[in-house]
Formats: structure tokens, C-alpha cells, sequence
């Protein structure tokens, strides 16, 4: 066969020979699943209010709630629905999150990175789980067979709770709960508890070094999380995720990041924990590869496997959405008042086009402050070398914990100034924009020379 002939029939794909149709599918369902997920949610969330059921059972059915045979029912097919909506946008958002990682890191690393399945490997996703769940599912002769069976769904479990209490919007939130950053801390535990079953049913040495690892890894790092968490709701006075959000503004001087100068140093001790309850990079000890095999996880196969990863980057929004609440002002919008919000939906069962529009306001700023966050995530990752056992906790106790109460301490007293001198308040917003935005200029300047002097150049062409 000649060199011509060899050519026409090598169907091997390379880099931008992706047709037309390729391209435009891809474009079409990259953008388009996530954008159902989330119209799904702007929907539902409202929706399934026993608010909302009332008014449809009394102005669609005409029938009076109070007597309606089926209302308890209708209750419990909403939630049923919402919930699948919500396990979805969760492992979809899982998914799409691995690809975006492995095209950011290939970038960083100077990589092609993902380029087969669709254009610019976006697909690549969804053959991985196709191809985990196609596997055998292989379990030890001397496992524990239950506890190894059940211990991906103790993680699973832990992971879709979070989405209860977690906002999209002003009113985009499956249960305002009074207590939902508590409520947040106590299902994330549910983690730990499959990491650490998976460890010890898999009857592994490296696998139960991993197991160990992760317990005193989270436990550890949850203490001065938990204390940084103790910041934003001393100053909202709430535990509600919704509320916390409302104490703050739409602008980045009315949020909790800049208006305490302790929330700074909150913001960064709880932005640390929550990489190493993640087994985010430089604390994957647990899963560590040059010296546990693959930790708790030596053990597992095919769907089982996909589980863990499901949650392990699933959480990246979790992280992402919390840290926004707490500290980033949330889905709050410019020149959106809550009397605005309180206008718009007036008084009857259905609230009007003008608020649905704000609600798609609303959860357009927070999932852009969410992404902004989960990059951050990406970033730190693909930065940083791994640490040592030693290190890791060295920081924790040495560092974080101390930095976490003395924060809280100065929040308390934070507090207490404001009742005295209210203007301290936007004063200090202002001066710690100013000094990020400054930092930020100095940081991006500095990149640039380095860029230069080096001789490369920013090349997005691959993209």
C-alpha cells in the first residue's frame, strides 16, 4: 500500500482535524446538559414548596388543600423528583469537572491532554464511566463482603445530602433548614466513614494505611474548618445558608471575605481544611500512589471505583458552593434588594416572569463565583508538590487551629465594635478590596515578566 493510500485509510484522530458536526454536538451537549440541570433546579427548587403545591392543588385543581386526598403524595413525588434532579447535577457536574481538570492540568503541564473522545476530549467522561461500569466487579476472597460492598455508598450517601442545604439562588434551595451549615458538617462525616470502612473491609495493609490516613486526615483538619465555619455565623447571626448569604451585599465590600479582618484569615484556614477533607492535592495522602498503591481504594473495581471518584470530584462544587456561601456574598445580585425579590413574586401562588428572571440572575452570579472557586481548587492542585504525614499535621495543629481560634476571638471582639463604631464596617470592606485588588495587579504583572523573560507565550490555540 503506498504512503497516499495509507494515509487515506488511517481513521486515527488527530489534534483540530474534529468535523464540523463533531464540534457543534459537542458544543451543543457541553452547554446544553448543564443548562437543563440547572433550568431543572430553577424550577423545582420554587415548586416544591408545600407552598407552591398548595396554590397549584388550589387554583389548577381547584380542590382545597386542606381536604386534598392526594396532597401527601403530590409532597412526596416533588421531592422524590427534586432529589433525582439534584443526584444528577451532582454526578454530571462530577463528570464534567474531571475533564475540565484534565484540560486545565494538561495546559499547566504543557500537555495535549484529553483530544479522542469528542471535541477536545469532552467526552472523555463519559467513556470512562461507561468503561467502569462495562468492568468486572472484583471483590477479595478475604474482605469483609458487606462492609465492602456498602462503603462507596456511606460515600455516595454523604455527598448527595449535601445538596439539601446547598443555594443556587435567592430561593433556588431544597430546605431552607435553620440549623444548614451544621446540618452541612454532620452528612459530610458520612465520608469518612465509607473511606475509613473501605480501608479496613478490604483486609489490605496499603489500603488500611489509607483508610487510617484519611480518619486522622479529616477529623484533624474539621476542627479548625469548623472554627473558621463559627466566623461568618457570629456575623450573620444565623446557621441558615440562606441567611448567611442575605447578611451580606452583592458587592465584594459587603461581603464577609473583606468586611472583618479576621474573615480573611477564616477564609484561608477554611479554604486549606476543606483541600484536605477533600484528599485534594498536596493532602491525597490517603490515596497516595508512590506509597500506598492507591490507598483505600487498592482493593475496589469498576463501578464501585467510580463512586469514590464520583464523590472525590463532585466535591470541588461542594467545597466551592459552601466557601462562596460563607464568605463570597452567594448568589446576592447588584441592585436586587431583597424588598426587589419580595416585589416581584407578590402576593399570589405563582410568582410573576420578573421574578423567575431574577431567580435566573441569581443563580447565574453564584454558580460564576462557585467555578471561580472550584478554578482556585484546580490551580492549588497542579501547583503544589504532596507533603509529608508529619507535615500535614503539623499544620493542622501548629498552625491552623491556633490561626482558626484566634480569628474567632477577634470576630467576637469585631462584633462588639461595630455596635460602637457602625462605619468600621464598610471602611474595612473598602481598604481590603483595595489591597486584594492591588495584590492581584501585582501578582498578574509579575506573571507576565516571567512569561517573558522565560520566552514563552500563552497558547490557547489547543483549546
Amino acid at each position: 500500500m503506498t504512503a497516499a493510500a495509507a494515509k487515506k485509510h488511517d481513521r486515527t484522530p488527530r489534534i483540530g482535524a474534529n468535523p464540523r458536526g463533531v464540534v457543534l454536538g459537542t458544543l451543543a451537549i457541553g452547554l446544553g446538559l448543564p443548562s437543563a440541570l440547572f433550568a431543572a433546579v430553577l424550577v423545582l427548587s420554587p415548586v416544591t414548596k408545600p407552598f407552591m403545591i398548595d396554590a397549584f392543588i388550589r387554583n389548577v385543581l381547584g380542590q382545597d388543600p386542606a381536604t386534598f386526598g392526594y396532597r401527601n403524595l403530590l409532597y412526596g413525588l416533588s421531592v422524590a423528583i427534586l432529589a433525582f434532579v439534584l443526584i444528577n447535577f451532582g454526578a454530571i457536574v462530577s463528570g464534567m469537572t474531571v475533564w475540565w481538570e484534565m484540560r486545565v492540568s494538561s495546559r499547566m503541564q504543557s500537555r495535549v491532554g484529553y483530544n479522542r473522545v469528542g471535541a477536545g476530549g469532552f467526552f472523555q467522561w463519559v467513556a470512562d464511566a461507561v468503561k467502569l461500569l462495562l468492568k468486572e466487579d472484583l471483590i477479595p476472597a478475604e474482605a469483609d463482603q458487606l462492609l465492602f460492598r456498602a462503603s462507596p455508598y456511606f460515600v455516595l450517601t454523604g455527598f448527595a445530602l449535601t445538596f439539601v442545604a446547598l443555594p443556587f439562588g435567592e430561593s433556588l434551595i431544597a430546605a431552607d433548614l435553620n440549623v444548614g451549615i451544621f446540618y452541612l458538617i454532620a452528612v459530610t462525616a458520612l465520608v469518612v466513614v465509607g473511606i475509613l470502612l473501605a480501608g479496613w473491609s478490604s483486609n489490605s495493609k496499603w489500603a488500611l494505611f489509607g483508610g487510617m490516613r484519611s480518619a486522622a486526615q479529616v477529623i484533624s483538619y474539621e476542627i479548625p474548618a469548623g472554627i473558621a465555619i463559627m466566623i461568618p455565623v457570629l456575623m450573620a447571626g444565623s446557621l441558615s445558608m440562606q441567611d448567611i448569604i442575605r447578611a451580606q451585599g452583592p458587592w465584594p465590600w459587603q461581603w464577609f471575605l473583606f468586611t472583618n479582618p479576621a474573615s480573611l484569615v477564616a477564609f484561608l484556614v477554611f479554604f486549606i481544611s476543606q483541600l484536605a477533607e477533600g484528599n485534594r492535592t498536596p493532602f491525597d495522602l490517603p490515596e497516595a500512589e508512590s506509597e500506598l498503591v492507591a490507598g483505600y481504594l487498592s482493593e475496589y473495581s469498576s463501578f464501585r471505583f467510580a463512586l469514590f471518584f464520583l464523590v472525590e470530584f463532585g466535591n470541588l462544587w461542594v467545597m466551592a458552593a459552601i466557601a462562596v456561601t460563607l464568605f463570597l456574598g452567594g448568589w446576592q445580585v447588584p441592585f436586587a434588594g431583597p424588598e426587589l425579590f419580595a416585589e416581584l413574586k407578590g402576593t399570589g401562588g405563582m410568582p410573576g416572569l420578573g421574578w423567575w428572571a431574577l431567580q435566573i440572575v441569581s443563580m447565574g452570579v453564584f454558580a460564576l463565583k462557585t467555578l471561580f472557586v472550584l478554578n482556585l481548587i484546580v490551580w492549588v492542585r497542579w501547583t503544589l508538590p504532596r507533603i509529608r504525614v508529619d507535615q500535614m499535621m503539623v499544620l493542622c495543629w501548629k498552625y491552623l487551629v491556633p490561626f482558626a481560634f484566634v480569628a474567632f476571638v477577634a470576630t467576637l471582639l469585631w462584633q462588639i465594635l461595630l455596635v460602637q463604631v457602625p462605619v468600621a464596617r464598610p471602611v474595612t470592606g473598602f481598604a481590603l478590596v483595595g489591597a486584594t485588588a492591588v495584590v492581584a495587579a501585582f501578582f498578574i504583572r509579575q506573571t507576565r515578566r516571567n512569561i517573558a523573560a522565560a520566552g514563552d507565550r500563552v497558547d490557547l490555540t489547543n483549546w
